[in-house]
């Protein structure tokens, strides 16, 4: 490899590290502001902190693992240490095998995961109390924006053991079709209703995420290909410029 190919490579490798590693700080800082934020995001679901506090460590630690890999491959490529760029090639190398796995078993286990899903919805919707947990909110959100109503329909609120138990006709709120007369509209919980059927849509939400997923499939599958490129990318630059080092000279790093 000629030597200007060598150094637009190195400096390529460097720019291509100095955003992951930007990107991996990003992460990192919205992991800790979910954490310590005490004052608004942690106080609004303090009933589920710990669900919350799950993800703040999940992101704080996606963000770290990030920053590490960018600050290996920036030191590695401009000083072309040989080490560096192997465990920055190593680290890609597992990252990619890992997401393509899971790509592998996502789609062999497709109709495993959604009886599973279909599991977990139906428990959540059973025990569905309308007490501002962060499961019921997102599924509340969910009925709401995407105009729809249980797992397959309507019915499946009718094995909710407070609708169940209940002298009252009650529904889920964020079910409600707004073109139907019924009482005043609710961000979620559970209403009241007077008519001979609840005021909901018909539709199972099951039928609307799967034909959202089908509207963004394109997108979806170009983001997880424009990922695997960019990180096949770096692998391949990595290892072109790992190769082009002869010997070693840590006297350009700088000591402190």
């Amino acid at each position: 490899m000629g030597k200007g190919c060598i150094t637009v490579t190195k400096y390529f490798l460097f720019l291509f590290n100095l955003l992951f590693f930007i990107f991996g700080a990003l992460i990192m800082s919205f992991g800790l502001w979910i954490l310590l934020d005490s004052q608004s995001f942690i106080a609004v679901l303090q009933e589920s902190s710990h669900t919350v506090n799950v993800a703040s460590y999940i992101l704080i630690g996606v963000g770290s693992l990030s920053m590490a890999m960018g600050f290996f491959g920036c030191i590695g490529a401009i000083y072309e240490i040989r080490c560096l760029l192997g465990l920055y090639f190593t680290c890609l190398l597992l990252i990619f095998i890992a997401q393509v796995t899971a790509g592998v078993l996502i789609y062999f286990q497709r109709d495993r995961l959604k009886h599973e899903m279909s599991n977990i919805i139906r428990g959540m919707m059973i025990n569905y109390t309308g007490q501002n947990r962060t499961t019921e909110q997102t599924w509340d959100y969910i009925q709401k924006t995407m105009k729809c109503c249980g797992w397959t329909g309507p019915g499946n609120w009718s094995e909710n053991l407070l609708i169940k138990n209940s002298t009252q006709k009650l529904y889920s709120c964020s079910c409600r079709n707004e073109s139907m007369p019924g009482p005043e509209l609710r961000e979620g919980g559970l209403c009241e209703y007077m008519s001979a059927e609840p005021p909901v849509h018909e539709t199972g939400c099951v039928s609307r995420v799967e034909k959202w997923l089908l509207d963004n499939y394109a997108v979806i599958l170009g983001i997880c290909v424009g990922v695997a490129v960019v990180e096949l990318l770096g692998m391949i630059l990595s290892m072109c410029l790992c190769k082009s080092v002869v010997q070693e000279d840590y006297t350009k790093v700088p000591k402190y």
